[in-house]
């Protein structure tokens, strides 16, 4: 199971006219799903079930990877080695990933930051390892499910989702105030909120899951009382607030998990007004009318946090369509749009070309592949296919984005 910060999300693509569904159980019910089209998916499981070769490389990926997650065991909140004072052992609990011990002081508080260098003992004392790692199993389970029909995959999706978020000895309270803290600093911060990125995960799994005798009723009216009541926390707090100001990718991931999480609870109107503003907010005012995206490339990681926001633009994208906005072709009068931000970054899939950009670690291109793979589709022309030949085929060929796209 692949999953990474800036790998969460990039397998989202376009919704144009979502069809009736016919699902794998025969019925005509479309699943509740809102970063992919179940038009789409219905084809690609015909095509899997008649071993499309364009497929198979992708699809027998998603088989490993679900087989393994089928093994993985449950884990909880419960699981965090210890709970800082003050805090119920039921929340979330996370720390800065980039900072580090003070030396200048003699208990190390407060800490410090060092972007781009990773404080992995730090950040394992919290559940954001557990979290991210429950979020993926379910994802490849439930589409494992919905293209599979193999019920083994639903059930342990559904037991592995009861035990983090329904069963009252192991739930999560529904809020992350605790996230992110900076020890010597607070508790927790806005900030913390990127590691809810794959929210339209969560809420498309559980949609492909509703098909499925292990997802109950009542397991689904549980989520959905949990989701509203973290949609609550998300527009009454301190920390959701100020990520939601956040001028960077932490923003525009807000944006994503806020408008998924409103479409999934029914409230599209809000949704779209969410889209709406996000042509002036995050597009006019995040990328340069030459496609630089400089919040992001003043990162030590310059490459890679340029391709992470362009991700969450593209996931938004998808998103918006749903509530008939279009920000795909949203421009502003100086050129300002997401195709400028993806032109900027595509010649540099070709290794022969050097990033001169900030770039403390090395360039790992691939990242652009499932942005490049959605442009094709959006947009057509051969420039972002000719970027994709410059990638790994074998990588390209088993990316996960493929049997979401049908391409």
């Amino acid at each position: 199971m692949r999953s990474s910060r800036f790998g969460v999300l990039s397998c989202m693509t376009a919704l144009l006219v979502l069809p009736q569904w016919v699902s794998a159980q025969g019925t005509s019910e479309a699943p509740r799903v809102f970063s992919a089209n179940p038009a789409t998916l219905l084809s690609v499981k015909q095509r899997i079930a008649a071993q499309d070769p364009a497929l198979m490389p992708a699809f027998d990926a998603l088989m490993k990877d679900a087989q393994k997650a089928v093994k993985v065991v449950p884990a909880s909140v419960m699981e965090k080695p210890q709970t800082p004072p003050g805090v119920d052992r039921h929340d979330y609990v996370s720390y800065a990933p980039y900072f580090w011990p003070n030396p200048d002081t003699k208990d190390g508080l407060p800490y410090v930051r060092h972007d781009g260098k990773r404080n992995h003992d730090k950040v394992n004392e919290g559940d954001a390892p557990r979290f991210e790692k429950m979020m993926g199993t379910v994802a490849t389970l439930a589409l494992a499910y919905e293209l599979s029909g193999r019920e083994e995959f639903a059930e342990h999706a559904s037991t592995i989702v009861r035990v983090w978020f329904i069963d009252p000895a192991t739930r999560m309270n529904p809020n992350f105030t605790h996230a992110q803290a900076i020890p010597g600093t607070n508790s927790g911060r806005g900030t913390g909120l990127i590691e809810f990125a794959s929210m339209p995960h969560l809420v498309d799994s559980l949609g492909m899951l509703e098909g499925s005798k292990s997802w109950t009723k009542q397991d689904q009216q549980a989520m959905k009382e949990w989701l509203s009541k973290f949609a609550h926390w998300m527009t009454t707090s301190k920390e959701a607030a100020d990520e939601r100001n956040a001028a960077n990718n932490h923003g525009s991931w807000f944006d994503v998990e806020e408008v998924s999480l409103l479409l999934y609870l029914g409230k599209d109107e809000e949704a779209r007004a969410i889209c709406e503003r996000a042509k002036q907010k995050r597009i006019a005012r995040q990328i340069e009318p030459d496609g630089r995206q400089p919040l992001e490339l003043a990162r030590a990681d310059g490459f890679g946090y340029s391709v992470f926001n362009v991700n969450a633009l593209f996931a938004l994208a998808t998103l918006a369509q749903r509530v008939d906005v279009d920000l795909w072709h949203f421009k502003t009068a100086d050129g300002r749009s997401l195709r400028k931000a993806l032109d900027f970054l595509a010649p540099y899939a070709d290794a022969q070309k050097k990033w001169p950009h900030n770039q403390a670690n090395a360039l790992n291109r691939e990242k652009l592949a499932a942005a490049l793979q959605q442009a094709i589709q959006i947009y057509g022309g051969t420039s972002y296919a000719d970027a994709l030949q410059h990638l790994p085929a074998d990588a390209v060929a088993a990316d996960r984005i493929r049997l979401l796209i049908g391409k």
